[in-house]
C-alpha cells in the first residue's frame, strides 16, 4: 500500500513515476512499452564500501559475489537454472557509494523473476564453500592488479588523496582484510543494510505503475522495516595535502597521474567540474589528446575522469608515455590543468564540451537497463529522479567565467603518482 503521506510523483516525462510504499520501499516505474522487456535495478541507499569497517574492506564486494549463491530454499545451481530457463539475467555489484542488484527479463516472466530476487534479498544463506571460492578469486584479482601499471599508479594516487577514508581502498579490499572476512560478517552486513526502508526499486519496461506496485507488494509487502537506526558513519574530513608518490616498475612505458580533490555530486560546482573533465580528456577531440598526443607526440594514452561521489571526488588526468618523457609528461599535464585557472575557455570550447557531455548523457539512457540504472542510482544518492533534468539544466547554465572560477577553487594543487622504470620516475 502507499504511504498515506506520499503520492506518486511524475517528472516532465509522464511515464516516470516515483512513490514510497508503506514499509518504506521507494519504487520508481518507467513505463516503456516499445519492447517486451522489463529491466530492474534495486539499490541500497546506505551500503557499499563507504559503510565498511576498515578491517573488513572488501566486504561489500564479497557480499555481491555470494548473495546469489543460495537461499533458504534454493542452492546456487537451482538459482542459475531458474534464471536461465527464463532467458533472464541476474547480478549484483558493489561500489563505494552503493550496492545494487540488477535483473532483466521478458515482461511475462517478470513476476516470477522478481519473486526469485525477493527471496535472494531476504533469505540468502552465504554457503561457506562459495565464500571461500570467491575470497580466493578476489585475492587473485587483487594480486593481478599489481601487474598493471595503470592500476598501481591509481592505487598510489587513491591512497594519497584519501588517507583513512573508504575511498582510499579498492572495492575489492586488501588481501589482509578479504582473507579474514567470515560468513558471520556477511550475515551481519546483510542483516544491517537489507531492509525495506533502505531499498530503491527502479523498474523500466513494459510495466504499468499499477502492476509494478502489485508485483512488488506481493513479494515484499510483508517485509517490515526494523526500528533500529543505521550504524553511524565515522568518515574523516578530507584535506588537501598534495604529495608525490613513485613506484618503480620495469615497464615499457611510464604512467603519470595527477589528481585534484574536487567536490561531491550534491555540490553546486559538480556540473562545471564534469564539463572541465569532459573538455580535458573525453575523446579524440579533447584538449589533452590534441595538445599532448597529436601535437607533441608525448602520449600513448591520455585522458581525464571525474567520478560522481557522495563525498569529495577526485579529478584525475593521466598519461601513458615513453619512460624518457616522464618529466615532460608531468609538466604537460600540469600546465594544461593550470591553464583552466588562468584563462577562460572560448565560447566554442565550452559549447563543444557541453554538446559532447549532454550527447553522451542522452545516449546513456536508451535501454531499459540504462533507464532503470540512472533513475535508481540518483534516487539512492538522495538526489531524486528530478536530477536527470536538473543536471542537464546545470550544465547548460555553466559559463566560461564559472568554469574558470571552479578551476581556481579545485584544480591548483595536484597529487602526483608515477609508475615506471626507476631511473625515469625517481
Amino acid at each position: 500500500m502507499l504511504n498515506t503521506n506520499q503520492q506518486p510523483k511524475e517528472t516532465q516525462h509522464q511515464q516516470i513515476q516515483r512513490l514510497v510504499l508503506e514499509n518504506g520501499i521507494t519504487l520508481i516505474v518507467v513505463e516503456n512499452p516499445t519492447a517486451d522487456i522489463i529491466a530492474g535495478r534495486i539499490f541500497l541507499k546506505n551500503a557499499g564500501s563507504r559503510w565498511e569497517k576498515p578491517e573488513l574492506a572488501g566486504l561489500s564486494h564479497l557480499l555481491a559475489l555470494t548473495l546469489t549463491k543460495g537461499t533458504e530454499k534454493l542452492v546456487s545451481a537451482e538459482i542459475a537454472e531458474k534464471v536461465e530457463s527464463m532467458g533472464a539475467s541476474l547480478g549484483a555489484d558493489a561500489a563505494a557509494d552503493h550496492f545494487a542488484l540488477s535483473m532483466k527479463t521478458v515482461a511475462a516472466d517478470f513476476p516470477a523473476m522478481f519473486k526469485l530476487v525477493g527471496e535472494i534479498m531476504r533469505t540468502p544463506t552465504f554457503p561457506p564453500s562459495e565464500i571461500e571460492l570467491e575470497k580466493h578469486q578476489t585475492i587473485q584479482n587483487i594480486r593481478s592488479q599489481r601487474e598493471s601499471p595503470f592500476n598501481v599508479a591509481f592505487e598510489g594516487l587513491r591512497c594519497a588523496m584519501y588517507p583513512n577514508h573508504p575511498y582510499g581502498v579498492s572495492i575489492l579490499g586488501k588481501e589482509a582484510t578479504v582473507s579474514q572476512i567470515t560468513r558471520a560478517d556477511l550475515q551481519q552486513y546483510h542483516q544491517t543494510y537489507f531492509r525495506p526502508d533502505n531499498l530503491v526499486i527502479s523498474l523500466s519496461g513494459r510495466l504499468s505503475l499499477e502492476n509494478g506496485i502489485k508485483i512488488v507488494e506481493e513479494v515484499l509487502g510483508d517485509w517490515s522495516a526494523p526500528t533500529t537506526a543505521y550504524p553511524k558513519l565515522q568518515i574523516p574530513e578530507l584535506e588537501v595535502k598534495p604529495c608525490q608518490r613513485a613506484k618503480p616498475q620495469e615497464t615499457q612505458q611510464s604512467i603519470v597521474m595527477l589528481g585534484y580533490l574536487g567536490d561531491q555530486i550534491q555540490s553546486k560546482d559538480y556540473a562545471a567540474l564534469k564539463l572541465l573533465s569532459t573538455y580535458l580528456g573525453n575523446g579524440l577531440s579533447s584538449r589533452l589528446f590534441v595538445q599532448l598526443r597529436e601535437k607533441r607526440g608525448l602520449a600513448y594514452d591520455v585522458s581525464a575522469f571525474y567520478p560522481s561521489r557522495l563525498d569529495r571526488s577526485q579529478f584525475v588526468v593521466y598519461m601513458g608515455t615513453a619512460p624518457e618523457n616522464t618529466a615532460v609528461a608531468v609538466e604537460g599535464l600540469g600546465t594544461e590543468v593550470e591553464r583552466l585557472s588562468q584563462v577562460n575557455l572560448t565560447e566554442a570550447e565550452l559549447q563543444g564540451a557541453k554538446n559532447k557531455l549532454l550527447g553522451q548523457y542522452a545516449l546513456g539512457k536508451q535501454t531499459n537497463g540504462e533507464i532503470a540504472q540512472i533513475f535508481g542510482w540518483y534516487e539512492s544518492l538522495g538526489l531524486g529522479i528530478e536530477f536527470v533534468r536538473q543536471f542537464q539544466e546545470d550544465i547548460a547554465e555553466v559559463t566560461t567565467e564559472m568554469a574558470r572560477t571552479v578551476a581556481q577553487r579545485y584544480l591548483t594543487e595536484p597529487y602526483i603518482s608515477l609508475v615506471g622504470p626507476e631511473k625515469s620516475i625517481m
